[in-house]
């Protein structure tokens, strides 16, 4: 059943004790449709009858709300991190599309890219008070600590890819950087630095892999190892496929899933694909939202598949 006439009720929603879930899309590189992909899975949700804010966290680039067919609203988290607004609640804008609300990113230079620790977790603490289901995060490009740390403290941190040489190395390449960024937290929490360094010296060649330093700590302490790859293995990824031509381009999604469990030891959930279609950019150059504005387009059935993937509800 399509969600143009379908209302989930929210008990449906897997895993859900009445808090709110924050899913971050994020990827390797501009360009791959990270704010597409974000407006319009928050469309489907909003559609399905779920409560939805989608912010904006892209660095001085912020144009999720031109997807969303939204203008420039008038406070963004500009003003937030400024302190001119107290709340986050001060910066929700309404769409056309009932239920769905957007906090714009920063519109300068100042704003998300210089962002602090702690205005971070300030961001990360408020969210919480946004009356809605879903949170959706739309992350900017790159590796920053910031976009990393956004992404792993999502519920579900989702990465789009397009079938092309580049754009897989560089998520793969974010894969890595979340890698990283979350042993660097363990290990700190644990306080396991010294074991870490060691097994990192005990490395057998310049080819070995994150999941054999894990193998290498459980030889050194197995206690500390085994609880090390417990937390390593809480870290999965979904990942989507956009503008996908051919079956070769869909099974991509398969083989990086097969890649990231032998090389990291993580699961890369594969939820799905979205069609290549040229009403994207008419959508865009209208100011629209695509599922809105072509009804009958492919990318309907393709965001409604996935979209139950990620509820778990297939």
């Amino acid at each position: 059943m399509s969600i143009f006439n379908k209302k989930e009720s929210g008990s449906h929603m897997s895993g859900n004790d009445g808090k709110q879930k924050i899913w971050a899309i994020g990827g390797g590189k501009g360009g791959v449709g990270k704010s597409l992909v974000t407006a319009n899975i928050s469309i489907c949700l909003a559609l399905m009858g779920y409560k939805v804010v989608t912010i904006d966290l892209d660095l001085g680039g912020a144009n999720l709300h031109t997807c969303l067919g939204v203008p420039v609203p008038d406070k963004t988290l500009s003003d937030y991190l400024t302190k001119k607004v107290r709340s986050l609640k001060d910066l929700l804008t309404p769409t056309a599309i009932p239920n769905l609300h957007i906090i714009s990113g920063a519109q300068d230079d100042v704003g998300i890219a210089n962002l602090k620790h702690m205005q971070k977790a300030k961001i990360l603490g408020r969210l919480v008070e946004l009356d809605a289901d879903f949170v959706l995060l739309d992350l900017g490009a790159g590796t920053t600590f910031n976009t990393l740390d956004f992404f792993i403290s999502a519920d579900q941190g989702i990465l789009i890819a397009l079938p092309e040489p580049t754009s897989i190395e560089n998520t793969y390449r974010f894969i890595k950087s979340v890698y990283h960024r979350k042993l660097k937290m363990i290990e700190e929490l644990l306080e396991i630095g010294p074991i870490i360094d060691r097994a990192m010296n005990a490395k057998i060649s310049q080819n070995s892999t994150p999941a054999d330093l894990i193998r290498n700590i459980i030889g050194i302490n197995p206690q500390v190892g085994y609880r090390l790859k417990n937390e390593i293995s809480k870290l999965t990824c979904k990942l989507i496929i956009n503008q996908a031509r051919t079956q070769s381009d869909i099974d991509i999604g398969f083989s990086m899933k097969i890649i990231c469990k032998k090389y990291f030891g993580i699961n890369l959930d594969y939820v799905g694909y979205l069609d290549y279609d040229a009403t994207v950019w008419q959508s865009v150059k209208r100011r629209k939202p695509l599922l809105m504005e072509f009804p009958n387009s492919p990318l309907v059935t393709n965001f409604d598949r996935m979209v139950h993937r990620l509820l778990n509800l297939n």
